[in-house]
């Protein structure tokens, strides 16, 4: 048989993933990306230690991925946390388990890992096309698409005919099938901007909105609008460190996580919050606000923090005073402060409750293009079981670009290689099941 040619779009690490799987299979690959080259974004993330993924228990990591845990546990069982190590360890990647239980290469670094997997790719004769942006399919995806056997009603092939922007215009290239792995809405300028959901909606593709995931929110204080001047010029950009934090989603469940996060020009960033990202942006979009509650004194009771706090000060300042007592100090005591009336620092029990239970007032999130990732995109009952659109087929879809989201920690380069590995295979099977179609 001839061999199948397949374009992946998009060189992220379900892309690279798919590439790798097909090639394996005999399959003609060509890698289209529209930056001038592969893995940006990638390489973004391993700038301060690439997060690989996470050594928990399975039945725990699995558990990350929210309501998409059904749908995504069959590929990361496949190509599980421990078979991704393994996987960069063939690469020459060595990888270790921080304290956290989050998994690093050994360098901290991504592009060691990035090269090693490159030159693997095109020693298996993957081809690539940088500064390619794809703008879709040549003809109309109504008319065409949906096409299927009269004898079983199954899809049958078809050769994609792909539009792409490039340095010497507009291209059109011609492919037995297609895998697209074209990412988020999040960092635009890496490439992952999002621009994919206009052509796969015309093509009949159920797509759901792509909105920020593991971003920051902005507040709003007691006078109505953001931080103070007096704040922000005291504590813009400094953490808040061991703290927990709490918040109710729009279905009444709580949800709680304990950690770190950050003061922002506009609100609160960070690992704390990022955690909790995805049920305060959904109480958001319900209900136009959301709180989140802060616990500056995660190690003392109530009880106990009243008493403290109602002891006698004597000749020490109030600072002191809130310092030796609970431990309160800098942007802590800085955001007491910001946060509460005068009454409030004189009741020792009005006090510890607020230090327990510090509501900030979040309005809005921050920018997509801001996000860490995005949550969204084509939904997952738009594809069959082998990721392939129903509206159109030959068509694989991989990484961020499903709708699935997960908190940071390597949940979600691992799901993005699974994916990838999936689509890829996949993609393979059906080409080696279809009748070559007919070429001009």
């Amino acid at each position: 048989m001839e061999r199948a040619r397949v374009a992946v779009v998009g060189g992220g690490p379900a892309g690279l993933m798919a590439a790798g799987a097909l090639a394996e299979r005999g399959c003609t690959v060509t890698v289209y990306d529209a930056m001038p080259s592969v893995g940006r974004k990638f390489l973004l993330a391993g700038r301060g230690g690439l997060n690989l993924t996470h050594a928990e228990p399975l039945a725990d990591f699995l558990g990350r991925y929210g309501a998409r845990r059904d749908t995504l546990a069959p590929r990361i069982e496949a190509f599980p946390p421990q078979a991704l190590r393994e996987w960069a360890h063939g690469l020459g990647v060595e990888t270790f388990v921080g304290s956290s239980g989050r998994v690093f290469p050994q360098e901290m670094k991504a592009a060691p890992l990035l090269r090693a997997w490159l030159a693997r790719l095109r020693a298996a004769g993957v081809r690539f096309a940088v500064r390619h942006r794809w703008l879709g399919w040549a003809e109309d995806p109504a008319q065409d698409g949906a096409a299927t056997d009269a004898a079983d009603d199954a899809p049958r092939a078809r050769l994609q005919h792909l539009r792409f922007a490039t340095p010497d215009g507009e291209q059109t290239v011609e492919a037995d099938a297609l895998v697209l792995a074209l990412g988020g809405g999040s960092w635009a300028k890496l490439g992952s901007d999002g621009a994919w959901v206009a052509p796969l909606r015309a093509a009949g593709v159920e797509v759901a909105d792509l909105l920020p995931a593991n971003c920051g929110f902005d507040v709003v204080g007691p006078a109505g609008t953001g931080w103070s001047a007096h704040f922000l010029d005291h504590f813009r950009g400094q953490p808040l460190k061991s703290v927990a934090a709490r918040c109710t989603d729009p279905a009444g469940r709580v949800h709680a996580r304990a950690g770190e996060c950050l003061i922002s020009a506009t609100g609160i960033e960070g690992g704390l919050v990022y955690a909790l990202s995805a049920p305060l942006r959904d109480t958001l979009l319900a209900r136009g606000e959301a709180v989140l509650e802060l616990d500056l004194a995660p190690g003392r009771s109530l009880e106990r923090l009243a008493a403290e706090l109602a002891r006698p000060r004597g000749s020490r300042s109030f600072s002191s005073h809130l310092h030796s007592q609970a431990g309160i100090k800098g942007v802590k005591a800085g955001l007491l402060r910001e946060c509460l009336a005068k009454a409030e620092f004189d009741d020792p029990a009005r006090l510890a409750a607020a230090i327990k239970a510090m509501p900030l007032r979040l309005v809005a999130t921050r920018p997509l293009d801001e996000a860490i990732s995005s949550a969204g995109g084509v939904r997952f009952e738009a594809l069959d079981a082998q990721l392939m659109l129903r509206a159109r087929p030959g068509v694989f879809v991989a990484g961020e670009m499903l709708d699935w989201e997960a908190p940071t920690g390597g949940y979600l380069l691992t799901a993005c290689f699974a994916t990838g590995l999936a689509a890829g295979t996949a993609t393979a099977d059906w080409l080696s099941q279809q009748p070559r179609p007919p070429r001009p």
